[in-house]
C-alpha cells in the first residue's frame, strides 16, 4: 500500500522545514516547550526499555532519551529530518529510520513505549495512526502523546481550510484526542500541561482540567495499551 497524497505532501513540507527546525530544536528541548517531556516519560518508563520516537524530527528528543539510558528508534516521514538526526548521534542505543507512522516497518509488539510529540496532527486519519502505534507496542506498553493546545502557533498550518483549501494538518483539541484514544482502547494513566507564556500556577489552581487544556500550548498524555 503506497502513501496517501496527504502524507506525501507532509513529507515534502517537513523536508522544507528541516533546516529551520534543526536550528531551534535544542532550545525547545532544553529550555522551551519540550523541556518537560523527557522527565514526564521517566516517571512511567524504566531505563533500559525500548522506545520508539515517532515523528522524531531532527532527533534531538531521541538523543535525550538515549542519554537517559533508553534504547531508542526514531522514525520520521521526512528524509531530510532523518539525515539530520543521523548526524546528531552515533550512539549504540539509538537508530533512525524513515517511515510513515501509519505504516511502520516493525513487527507486532516490538517496543516497550512510544513517544509521539505533535505528530498525530499531521496524519490524515489519526485513529489509523493510533491503531498502528498500538500494533507495534507491547502488551501494557506506554504511549506518550503530545497534542497542541487551542492557540498554539503551529495551528497556522491548518488555517487555509477556512477558505475551502486542502490542508494537511488535523487540528484536534487535546480533549478530542483523549476521547479518541479512550474510545480505541487506550487507558489514560497520566497527563500534564505545557502552558502558554504568561500563564502561571496561581491562575490554574481553581480551574477544571478542560479549562487548563484551553490555556495550554501543548498537552502531554501518558496512555497504556
Amino acid at each position: 500500500m503506497g502513501q496517501p497524497m496527504w502524507h506525501l505532501e507532509a513529507a515534502h513540507q517537513w523536508d522544507s522545514f528541516a533546516e529551520g527546525w534543526n536550528s531551534s530544536s535544542q532550545e525547545m528541548w532544553e529550555q522551551g516547550s519540550r523541556k518537560s517531556i523527557v522527565p514526564f516519560m521517566k516517571r512511567y518508563i524504566p531505563k533500559g526499555k525500548a522506545i520508539l520516537d515517532v515523528a522524531c524530527g531532527d532527533g534531538y528528543g531521541s538523543w535525550k532519551l538515549a542519554q537517559e539510558g533508553y534504547i531508542v528508534t526514531g522514525t520520521d516521514i521526512s528524509q531530510k529530518m532523518i539525515e539530520l538526526a543521523r548526524k546528531r548521534s552515533e550512539k549504540r542505543n539509538i537508530q533512525f529510520i524513515k517511515a510513515d507512522m501509519v505504516q511502520l516497518p516493525f513487527t507486532d509488539q516490538t517496543f516497550d513505549a512510544i513517544m509521539v510529540i505533535n505528530g498525530l496532527e499531521w496524519t490524515e486519519k489519526p485513529f489509523q495512526a493510533l491503531h498502528e502505534l498500538k500494533r507495534v507496542l507491547k502488551k501494557d506498553g506506554f504511549l506518550c502523546a503530545a497534542i497542541l493546545g487551542p492557540t498554539a502557533h503551529p495551528r497556522k498550518h491548518s488555517y487555509k481550510r477556512l477558505y475551502g483549501k486542502q490542508t494537511i494538518m488535523n487540528t484536534m483539541m487535546p480533549w478530542e484526542f483523549q476521547q479518541l484514544a479512550i474510545e480505541n482502547g487506550w487507558k489514560l494513566i497520566g497527563e500534564e500541561g505545557v502552558m502558554k507564556r504568561g500563564v502561571n500556577s496561581e491562575m490554574l489552581a481553581q480551574l477544571p482540567n478542560e479549562l487548563k487544556q484551553a490555556l495550554s500550548f501543548m498537552w502531554l498524555f501518558m496512555l497504556q495499551k
